[in-house]
């Protein structure tokens, strides 16, 4: 069976636990007052995510992830919680749809004959010009 980005982000957000927290920033007193941040919280193991797919996912996580396996996500762009919260699923979205993307295979390229002996010889010719830069001697 195998697992698409669709279907995982559907998984994710099932499994996903979130947590209301204060926000930083603007907002004033209602800033002080409510808990309108959202830190959700995912356990990546539990999405069974293929091995090619979890590295990938694992290095764009960076800092986000725990050593247990846990994402953490703080979204405070808003001054709404559902907002908020909305914003934090839209980003584990994004994050696990990237994770799938395979990146492109670089195509290793083949300098010509001509080529190589231009390369070369605009490289002797630096290196006349550096050589003449040297100390003047009168020998």
């Amino acid at each position: 069976m195998s697992l698409s980005a669709h279907d995982a982000t559907a998984r994710a957000l099932a499994l996903v636990s979130e947590s209301f927290i204060a926000a930083s920033g603007p907002g004033g007193q209602n800033v002080n007052k409510v808990a309108s941040a959202v830190q959700v919280r995912l356990d990546v193991y539990a999405l069974r995510l293929p091995v090619e797919v979890f590295a990938r996912f694992k290095q764009l996580a960076g800092s986000r992830m725990t050593a247990k396996g846990e994402l953490v996500l703080t979204a405070q762009r808003f001054r709404t919680q559902e907002a908020n919260r909305q914003d934090a699923r839209e980003r584990l979205a994004a994050l696990i749809e990237q994770a799938f993307d395979l990146p492109e295979t670089r195509v290793k390229t083949r300098l010509n004959r001509v080529g190589k002996t231009e390369r070369l010889a605009g490289k002797k010719r630096r290196g006349e010009v550096k050589a003449g830069r040297g100390k003047v001697r009168f020998d």
